[in-house]
């Protein structure tokens, strides 16, 4: 049932199917998926984009929302995956608010956890990089978009409960990784709305690349208004304010993502 583990895409690149996950809220989860698909993009990568959340805020960050064939219709099994063209070799699978009552409407499927690989398998070869948007949850949605990935990013803010957070949902992975997706591994912990002028932010950064000194990204996403902006205007950051610190360092950590690739 399973997919195989970093087919090559037509590009001749090896593809990686990213899930971006954090059961805390307010981290950058949804501006890391928007501005690393839109980044690898522009680093000339095939992307696709998936909203797996019922709020739908990846949708609406790419002013792609109320559209007939969405996600939700997907995993209920009414259609394949359809993806929605945002600008050249950047697509999304938009989400819906009626997701949010798939995990009841799922629980009873067979095999439920390897709905979503099954559906992204016709589409591997289109693309190099599939990056997933996680709801802020731990629940089916979460873990089908974790048994379809190789790798997960997990951001976070440089704040102490966010630390705790941390602990907690990355033995829920290993957890994961041991009973049904072997492939898994945290592909890297992005550091969000970083201000490197509170002592706090500093502390925090220092114990996490202590902790985690092969998994954290070097770089870190600065605390910047264009960040916060760019999703009202149904746009990445790049194509918002492309002189932003918002886009050099999202810019630099998908140059980053592609070095750890290679």
């Amino acid at each position: 049932m399973s997919s195989k583990h970093n087919k090559q895409s037509n590009t001749g690149n090896i593809m990686k199917v990213i899930s971006i996950s954090n059961h805390k809220g307010g981290v950058g989860k949804t501006t890391s998926v928007v501005n690393i698909g839109a980044g690898l993009n522009k680093l000339n990568k095939r992307v696709l984009l998936i909203d797996m959340d019922p709020q739908a805020n990846l949708s609406q960050s790419m002013g792609v929302i109320e559209q007939d064939y969405n996600i939700y219709g997907a995993l209920r099994k009414k259609y394949p995956l359809k993806p929605i063209s945002v600008v050249k070799n950047l697509d999304i699978i938009p989400s819906t608010l009626d997701l949010s009552g798939a995990e009841i409407e799922l629980s009873s499927e067979p095999g439920r956890e390897y709905i979503l690989t099954d559906l992204l398998e016709p589409l591997k070869s289109k693309y190099d990089y599939i990056i997933i948007d996680c709801p802020p949850s731990l629940g089916l949605l979460t873990i089908n978009s974790l048994t379809a990935a190789d790798e997960v990013y997990i951001p976070m803010q440089a704040q102490y409960l966010a630390l705790q957070g941390l602990t907690k949902l990355i033995e829920i992975i290993e957890r994961l990784r041991q009973r049904i997706n072997k492939r898994l591994r945290i592909g890297g912990i992005i550091v969000t709305q970083y201000d490197k002028r509170k002592v706090l932010n500093r502390d925090i950064e220092e114990t996490i690349t202590n902790h985690f000194p092969d998994i954290v990204f070097k770089t870190v996403i600065r605390d910047n208004i264009a960040l916060a902006e760019a999703p009202s205007t149904g746009q990445d950051i790049f194509r918002y304010n492309m002189d932003s610190n918002g886009a050099k360092d999202y810019l630099n950590l998908c140059k980053e993502i592609l070095s750890r690739s290679n």
